[in-house]
């Protein structure tokens, strides 16, 4: 059985506004990346996610940007078993002004400590998309001091 998800979030903020959130490192380091982002992300790109909670920066492959529609991206699922793990970030328009997020990932070994990554994953994805609708939306950082 594949370890995977998908999450998502409904976000009250137009595409281009939510997009943008996610792509830019000053913005997303003002909710996610709470050791701060470094790279825009774009095509090709290899840019740094440093976070409070797994401390040290982790190297993101971003893989293929559609702008205000689809993110791909690689990263180091684990420090111990030099698994990368694929997350897909896609970004739709709703009838009614907002934008839906789903972000996918998967890509673990078929082991306990894969799991426990998948699960870890899962957890942190599901706070990145809370954290976004909370700072985007009321300009509340949901994620300050809350792993330091």
């Amino acid at each position: 059985m594949e370890l995977k998800f998908t999450v998502a979030g409904r976000i009250a903020k137009p595409i281009e506004e939510v997009f943008e959130a996610v792509v830019a490192p000053d913005r997303l380091s003002q909710y996610f990346t709470t050791g701060g982002a470094r790279g825009r992300l774009e095509t090709g790109a290899e840019v740094t996610w440093d976070f409070h909670d797994f401390p040290g920066a982790f190297p993101v492959l971003v893989q293929e940007v559609v702008p205000n529609r689809k993110i791909v991206l690689q990263w180091e699922a684990d420090g111990k078993t030099a698994t990368w793990t694929t997350v897909t970030m896609e970004f739709s328009p709703l009838d009614d002004d907002r934008t839906l997020v789903r972000i996918s990932e998967f890509g673990w070994p078929e082991t306990e400590a894969g799991l426990t990554s998948c699960f870890g994953n899962c957890e942190g994805w599901t706070g990145m998309l809370c954290a976004m609708k909370a700072w985007l939306e009321h300009g509340i950082n949901l994620r300050d001091g809350f792993y330091k």
